[in-house]
């Protein structure tokens, strides 16, 4: 949604509570609200920001500008859960309201530290030029929720970016504590700076180096690098801007990616062995993904659904975008898996053999098999004509095919209107959410994932299942 600066960058504290409510009664009206995934109360959520495990809790925040469904003044939205699949907003934000973030609090990752969380994010200043100067910052959120943000800058800009340099996320190493920050050299490559808090102390940072990680530097931005441990191996997780797809095929207008290394070389720095780069997502929707280890080792990632620079259907309610479901990280064979967390199966509320057609209200899962040698064409979101969501699994020749051009209001079909992945030609596995607009496919038990946005019509509520594919439906609440 296009806005004027001065709307997008209006001080919070200058909108009425008129405003305000007609902002919310508008949110209100849109038909495609989803049920058990996180969207914003109003306005615009995007990254997914200080994921982490605090005073026994999980901690999830996301970026937010709550004025519409556009990239304006961000603040953060906290939200906690107990079991990564029920996330309550708790109605604390990090806002936008210190000199050091006077323009928006943006990305940025958490720890717990001395019972207290620390938050580590990039705030976001502009001149009156409009020339940004970009400063790592950081904060203590205490448990009762109050927010204690430091005087001092912890990482200003180096001299070897531009005002592209963001999303420090903090994680600890072999007792250490180091932080890796998305950057823009001068020649206009992207790049990831890594630092090293001094005698541990997160009020005092020193750079390491320039991580080298197999990247030739062909995109212009690295957003949102994330280093999580999985099974002992390093795995790295960014979206690299404007990546030659030389490099990788991907169809959306940035791809979110990863890389499966076998050491880190904290001197160096470099990540080493493997590091072959990867599609970590193969729908449509699925940015600025956020990993961390909790403190018992496992390793878990959520995504924004949705992307930059793109435009919604729900814009004209105002609002945009939802967090992914949690997944929990394994590796298999080198290859990374990516799983819903097993408490998703609490919101199961029947469950019924799978049947060739049935009427639903969009909120269900599915576990199908489709076996070797078959082609099932699954219709999501269908209607009475025919039209609606595709889900084409081949097992003859090893593909899984998803379709949206005949599921309800089209939108950025400038970058096409299928996805697709490989599979091995063998019996395929299928784990699938739909979530009134929203979509999540885990094949093969997570070894390919497709994240995406639908939108679908007033009648489009049907399911039909290709005969001779077996499984189960979950209604789900």
């Amino acid at each position: 949604m296009n806005l004027p600066t001065e709307i997008r960058y209006r001080r919070y504290e200058d909108w009425t509570e008129a405003e305000k409510t007609k902002i919310a009664e508008n949110v209100a009206k849109s038909p495609w609200h989803a049920t058990y995934h996180l969207e914003p109360k109003t306005g615009l959520l995007n990254d997914p920001n200080g994921f982490s495990y605090f005073d026994g809790k999980y901690h999830l925040f996301y970026q937010n500008w709550p004025f519409g469904a556009a990239h304006g003044l961000k603040q953060w939205v906290h939200t906690t859960s107990t079991d990564l699949v029920h996330f309550e907003e708790t109605g604390v934000t990090l806002l936008p309201d210190h000199a050091h973030d006077s323009h928006g609090a943006y990305s940025g990752s958490a720890y717990e530290i001395n019972d207290k969380l620390f938050l580590f994010y990039t705030g976001n200043v502009r001149d009156e030029n409009w020339v940004r100067d970009p400063l790592q910052i950081g904060a203590w959120m205490h448990k009762d929720g109050t927010i204690e943000k430091f005087e001092d800058v912890l990482i200003q800009q180096p001299e070897d970016v531009t005002e592209h340099f963001r999303d420090p996320q903090i994680f600890d190493y072999q007792g250490q504590f180091y932080a890796i920050v998305g950057a823009q050299n001068h020649e206009k490559s992207g790049f990831i700076k890594l630092y090293k808090a001094v005698d541990n102390d997160v009020k005092n940072w020193t750079v390491v180096g320039n991580l080298k990680f197999g990247s030739t530097g062909s995109e212009y931005m690295i957003e949102c690098p994330n280093l999580v441990f999985v099974e002992g191996k390093p795995v790295l997780l960014y979206s690299p801007q404007g990546l030659n797809k030389t490099e990788l095929a991907y169809d959306n207008i940035y791809p979110n990616t990863y890389r499966v290394f076998e050491h880190f070389n904290t001197e160096a720095p470099a990540l080493t062995g493997n590091g072959k780069l990867e599609n970590l997502d193969y729908g449509f929707e699925a940015y600025a993904t956020q990993g961390f280890n909790s403190p018992d080792g496992r390793a878990f990632i959520v995504s924004w659904i949705g992307l930059p620079d793109v435009d919604y259907p729900t814009d004209r309610y105002d609002y945009q975008g939802a967090m992914s479901l949690v997944k929990e990280l394994s590796i298999k064979n080198g290859k990374l898996y990516q799983k819903p967390v097993a408490a998703m199966e609490t919101l199961r509320q029947s469950s019924e053999a799978l049947a060739s057609k049935k009427v639903t209200g969009n909120t269900y899962e599915l576990e199908l098999t489709v076996h070797a040698n078959t082609t099932a064409d699954l219709l999501l979101f269908a209607d009475e004509a025919g039209n609606g969501l595709r889900l084409t699994v081949d097992t003859k020749d090893g593909k899984v095919i998803l379709d949206r051009s005949a599921c309800g209001e089209q939108y950025a079909t400038d970058f096409g209107t299928t996805r697709d992945c490989h599979i091995a030609p063998s019996d395929t596995s299928i784990r699938l959410f739909a979530d009134k607009s929203i979509v999540e496919i885990f094949v093969n038990d997570g070894e390919k994932v497709f994240t995406s946005r639908v939108f679908p019509a007033e009648n489009q509520t049907g399911l039909i299942v290709p005969k001779g594919v077996v499984g189960t439906y979950y209604e789900l609440g």
